[in-house]
């Protein structure tokens, strides 16, 4: 049978099996530097509005809480750019290797935080590692991601890709487990004494999986041209960051506006419901983590499934259902949940399973679309810019929401009308990113680069 000289020629047994290995570390890394960036949001749900920020009014307790929380998104993006300057010229690994022992020392010494009598040493200590944890998750998720992407072939990168994407219900998962685990064991009283901290002390494993990138992962083959290149042309050395803003600002913003709904609706689902559940509607706070903990689950095979499907018919088409299906869901999700209470928790489950079902449309697709928006020179900086730029919004919306509901149940609906506004921008993003790609590749087959110039 004779094969067209278009179809791509099958890796070779070597690439594949350093695409998995790739693969797995990156799931592996982001796992835990998920899991510890969302135990901080559940603490701050669970805990910390009732320990270090107690008020009397419950709606303060909450924001002040969450307002740590989101401090912490605030500095993703400054992780972002340092990590994407040194990414793009010492190499995509020693930076994923930093990343992953910062996120895994702020995260233990957090559970350190001391019950004390000094009103402002508890609130500052926490906000200062929030800030570490933001800057490490930051930095990481660029690493992760293109060591997965660039590892990858060309025809699978979208399903390569999504391992590092995977770390982010399986955090989830990990970080709900532990919570749930430990609030069995111990009393309640012993559980918001010093049962929480639990979850954080485990973080320490972090030092391990650096030191197991360190020493058994090689740098991506990409990198690895991108360092020949810029060896021998310094006129190319320049900050990829400055070269991000001048050239790909654009593109920077559009890659971000099309986030604005997913990371909002994820942030919302999976900590702010926690406050609303256990708060508003008076559910039992175990039966609201065993619901999370489901919804999760449900991410774990649909993000490479979702991927997968991105590999075969198109990234932005995925990508796009996804957006589509938050932003149609978003309202039925919040009357679902306002219909839920103490003795009638179905609602509330549907809705939260549901939504991290059409999530999982966008969440799959990401990496790849992201990195595949720059060229390898500036990838780490241009993608972990984008990405984390639509991160200031994600740590303010469970602030957001509980502005929008501000104790009252009836409220609630607000949320799920705030969160289709951000899906119709994202659209409109994603839109524009299509377009401009088509311009591109048209441009591309109308004036051909001339042969001698590809050698």
């Amino acid at each position: 049978m004779s094969v067209s000289p278009d179809t791509p020629a099958a890796p070779p047994a070597s690439q594949q099996k350093a695409a998995r290995k790739a693969a797995f570390a990156a799931a592996l890394a982001t796992s835990l530097e998920w899991y510890d960036f969302y135990i901080y949001g559940t603490a701050a749900a669970l805990v910390f509005s009732k320990t270090f920020f107690a008020t009397d009014n419950e709606v303060v307790a909450a924001l002040n809480a969450f307002a740590t929380v989101a401090i912490g998104f605030v500095a993703r993006p400054v992780g972002g750019i340092i990590s994407g300057h040194f990414g793009d010229r010492i190499g995509r690994k020693p930076v994923l290797v930093f990343a992953t022992l910062l996120m895994g020392i702020a995260t233990a010494l957090i559970g350190f935080v001391p019950n004390t009598e000094i009103v402002w040493l508890a609130p500052v200590l926490l906000v200062t590692l929030r800030i570490c944890q933001g800057l490490a998750v930051g930095a990481q998720w660029g690493g992760a991601v293109l060591l997965a992407t660039e590892y990858a072939p060309a025809n699978r990168r979208g399903f390569f890709g999504s391992f590092a994407q995977l770390g982010i219900p399986i955090g989830v998962v990990l970080g709900n487990g532990i919570f749930l685990v430990v609030a069995w064991l111990v009393s309640p009283e012993a559980f918001m004494s010093w049962g929480w901290r639990v979850p954080f002390w485990i973080s320490l494993v972090m030092i391990f999986v650096a030191f197991g990138i360190h020493k058994y992962l090689e740098e991506t083959p990409e990198f690895q041209k991108v360092e020949e290149k810029l060896a021998t042309t310094p006129a190319q050395q320049k900050s990829p960051i400055f070269q991000v803003l001048r050239r790909n600002l654009s593109t920077v913003l559009l890659a971000g506006g099309t986030y604005l709904v997913g990371i909002a609706m994820f942030y919302i689902t999976i900590t702010g419901s926690i406050q609303v559940a256990t708060t508003n509607l008076g559910m039992a706070r175990a039966d609201v983590l065993w619901i999370i903990m489901v919804g999760a689950a449900v991410l774990i095979p649909m993000v490479p499934f979702t991927a997968h499907l991105s590999d075969v018919y198109g990234r932005r088409l995925i990508y796009g259902i996804g957006i589509a299906g938050m932003g149609l869901w978003a309202i039925p999700m919040w009357m679902l949940i306002q219909s839920s209470g103490s003795g009638k928790i179905w609602p509330f489950a549907v809705a939260l399973i549901v939504s991290c079902f059409v999530m999982s449309f966008q969440t799959g697709p990401q990496a790849a679309l992201f990195a595949e928006l720059f060229p390898a020179e500036i990838r780490y900086s241009g993608a972990s810019l984008g990405y984390q730029a639509a991160a200031i919004l994600g740590g303010m919306a469970p602030m957001a929401m509980v502005a929008l509901v501000n104790g009252h149940v009836s409220n609630i609906w607000r949320v799920g009308l705030m969160i289709t506004a951000l899906a119709v921008v994202a659209l409109v993003c994603l839109l524009v990113l299509s377009l401009r790609a088509r311009r591109t590749d048209r441009a591309a087959e109308t004036h051909p680069v001339p042969a001698r110039a590809t050698r």
